[in-house]
């Protein structure tokens, strides 16, 4: 991880805790580690401090961790993280209150309670409300993560065909983003025909027939950086029906990508996509219009109808309209975008995007 990126990340982090009168902060979360340190392994913490940010770990890590993060101290623990935090604190004599992340699990934080000797208290989004902005680098590497995804779904567009199933579309797909340097950013879906109505259908061995539609839902994580992506096809060409949510989704998906710009409200985008579904009297979808992504599949902002909040240049969010009829059909489109302080940019705009496309190809 480049020195200066990290600098400007803990200059940015320190200021939101200074603005909470934060002087030692303990991040558990995987991604905020990461965020923070450069260190893309497992079970570690960082502690950051008004002088200093501490990668906590352990002898498993010590090797990966000085190659990562050689900005940061590095302190290898032999017992628990909690009793390391203890310890670490003793040494920094000033510090009478550490603050934990809100997301630290009841049994981590129960074991602090237990060795830290200071006042104990957390804290909720202070690493990710900075997260949520992302600098060139991480817009560049989420790029590369959604064309590598892109180019794994290209390599098996020739396997969708009758008699394929739901699991083996999967793990093909999932070989072709390992072969491109990248691994998942979280389990593909793969839905054929009515499996599609449940927006986290766990692929099956349901073959694919002479006429079906195909949903896919995937994404690759290079570098630490995840895509998003959902794009529906149909074997044998649409019916008429399936044709017609096809284009009431892409027609919602338009509508909300156009309103996407620094200082838009965020549930004026969810409400205007719900709007276009309404009116066409077809069901109009559950989850959200979109999310943050990054580091975590997950993040903040999130697109909602309770949604408080403006979007802010630099977010990447994914937009991603559907209509489910149970036992008929599924329909989901998703993108990433970038959002811009004039507009928008789409990161996924190279992905194969026409229902139509296995009936082109033939």
């Amino acid at each position: 991880m480049n020195k200066d990126v990290i600098k400007k990340r803990i200059k940015a982090i320190r200021r939101e805790l200074n603005k909470k009168k934060i002087n030692c902060f303990i991040a558990t979360k995987p991604a905020n580690v990461t965020y923070t340190t450069g260190f893309m392994g497992d079970d570690s913490w960082a502690a950051i401090t008004k002088g200093n940010v501490y990668l906590l770990t352990d002898s498993r890590y010590t090797e990966q961790a000085q190659s990562e993060c050689p900005y940061c101290t590095i302190i290898e623990r032999s017992k628990s993280l909690a009793e390391l935090v203890s310890k670490l604190v003793k040494k920094l004599k000033s510090v009478r209150t550490v603050t934990v992340e809100k997301t630290t699990s009841l049994a981590d934080f129960e074991e602090l309670k237990k060795h830290v000797k200071a006042r104990l208290r957390s804290v909720a989004n202070v690493i990710e409300t900075v997260r949520s902005i992302k600098d060139n680098t991480e817009i560049k590497t989420i790029e590369a993560a959604a064309s590598i995804a892109a180019q794994a779904l290209k390599q098996i567009l020739r396997h969708i065909k009758p008699g394929v199933t739901e699991n083996e579309l999967a793990g093909m797909l999932d070989f072709q983003i390992r072969k491109l340097g990248a691994t998942n950013s979280f389990e593909t879906i793969v839905a054929f025909g009515p499996n599609a109505s449940r927006p986290h259908h766990q692929p099956s061995g349901k073959k694919l027939k002479q006429k079906d539609t195909v949903l896919i839902d995937f994404g690759a994580k290079y570098k630490g950086y995840c895509s998003d992506i959902t794009r529906c096809f149909a074997v044998g060409g649409p019916t008429t029906f399936y044709k017609k949510v096809y284009d009431v989704v892409e027609q919602t998906q338009a509508v909300a990508i156009k309103m996407i710009k620094a200082g838009v409200k965020m549930k004026c985008v969810d409400t205007a996509a719900r709007e276009v579904i309404d009116k066409s009297d077809l069901p109009v979808y559950g989850h959200g219009t979109g999310h943050g992504l990054g580091l975590e599949i997950h993040e903040s902002p999130f697109l909602r109808v309770e949604s408080k909040g403006r979007l802010k240049a630099g977010e990447v969010i994914t937009i991603e309209p559907g209509i489910y009829i149970p036992g008929r059909l599924g329909v989901r489109i998703e993108d990433d975008v970038l959002v811009t302080q004039t507009g928008y940019r789409i990161l996924t705009r190279r992905c194969p995007h026409s229902p139509l496309l296995l009936s082109r190809k033939g």
